[in-house]
């Protein structure tokens, strides 16, 4: 449901040339945690698509230049992020209280969150919506964090 690695890319990309035109492909390269390589291939596309010009300052020195074309497309790509995070969002909130729900029918009021960031940051908040009471207890239910996916356990199963 997020964008794609390249439009995030792009995104990254452009909104760092408006920043910073003067910004050298190794900068855009170490801020996107990619190789080189990948930020000139995106660039050349970005260049071919007519969203950024390029310009040689020096011999070894380049400055880029977004287009009107490529203010769009920056503006786009960010609806689409912001648009893509709700999504995110609502999907992560609906099943954690589905998890909150079954938990009360079970009579418990307190919870372990089992897992970490945004996913987990989201069920926390909704349990507090919900008044249910996070605590670190080995006795209590878990609730567990897998990639976008929120699975609750009732009870500690022994060997």
């Amino acid at each position: 449901m997020t964008l794609d690695n390249s439009a995030e890319r792009d995104l990254v990309i452009l909104e760092q040339i408006e920043r910073d035109p003067d910004t050298t492909q190794a900068a855009l390269a170490s801020g996107l945690e990619v190789a080189v390589g990948t930020v000139n291939w995106h660039l050349k596309r970005l260049i071919e698509k007519g969203y950024i010009k390029v310009s040689r300052v020096e011999r070894r020195k380049l400055k880029y230049i977004i287009t009107p074309e490529g203010i769009a497309l920056r503006t786009r790509l960010t609806l689409d992020y912001i648009q893509n995070s709700f999504n995110l969002y609502r999907l992560v909130r609906e099943r954690s209280i589905a998890a909150l729900d079954e938990l009360n029918k079970a009579g418990f009021h307190q919870v372990t969150i089992e897992g970490a960031g945004d996913v987990a940051e989201i069920c926390r908040l909704t349990c507090m919506e919900q008044g249910v009471t996070v605590v670190n207890d080995p006795a209590a239910p878990i609730l567990h964090i897998v990639g976008l996916k929120v699975f609750l356990e009732l009870e500690k199963h022994h060997d």
